[in-house]
């Protein structure tokens, strides 16, 4: 079964949205799409009569088994464009965001089977999220947040927990990316902040919002 681009919007969102232990609200969903909670009302019930949605009385909707698999093939496609776009079109990671939310509607299985068989099938999308292969499995990275990193210990940055195209310039302009290697040098208790280490660059600081956002493996 085919679904309209606004459908899939809301499936994916869904997906994000909830979590193991609960459900997803109505207003919680509004605030993500940025719209009416009137107009989310009516899509979860067209989506209900799908059998996409399960309702929990007095807690809200969480997709149903149908569901989850749409939505990891919708996330399927998002990345692998995110992907192609960054190693193949030499897009910077903060510039394929929104033009891979437009190609992600692009309903040929085939289309995404021979895209994934062309990128060699990447594990990873530019920003270091995994992306689901065709039966929906990632593979999941043992990561940290630069935070709670050790002083001196050498580690790769894996993942970015904030991908706004603001925070993604900032990154880039400080050099940092998937796969920087770097350490933490010192930690400022007035202001929270990090000194950080990456080789052939000398010591430079970074704030604490920033480094909440970043992700690391241990090397």
């Amino acid at each position: 079964m085919k679904y309209s681009a606004s459908e899939e919007n809301y499936i994916k969102a869904i997906y994000h949205l909830q979590n193991p232990e609960g459900a997803v609200t109505t207003n919680a969903l509004a605030a993500k799409l940025e719209t009416k909670a009137a107009s989310v009302s009516d899509m979860l019930r067209k989506l209900k009569a799908k059998k996409l949605l399960i309702y929990e009385k007095y807690k809200g909707f969480k997709l149903s088994n149908e569901g989850k698999k749409i939505a990891l093939m919708i996330i399927r496609k998002h990345r692998l464009w995110e992907y192609f776009l960054v190693q193949k079109l030499d897009f910077g990671w903060d510039q394929v965001h929104e033009i891979a939310e437009q190609l992600e509607h692009i309903n040929s299985a085939v289309l995404i089977a021979k895209l994934d068989h062309f990128l060699s099938f990447p594990k990873f999308d530019p920003h270091g999220d995994p992306i689901p292969d065709i039966n929906g499995k990632m593979e999941i990275n043992k990561q940290i947040k630069l935070t709670d990193l050790s002083i001196n210990t050498s580690a790769e940055v894996t993942a970015v927990g904030n991908q706004s195209s603001e925070l993604l310039e900032l990154l880039r302009h400080k050099n940092i990316s998937i796969g920087t290697r770097l350490e933490v040098k010192r930690k400022f208790s007035y202001d929270n902040s990090f000194e950080i280490k990456i080789k052939n660059v000398s010591p430079f600081s970074i704030s604490q919002q920033l480094a909440h956002t970043l992700f690391v493996k241990l090397l």
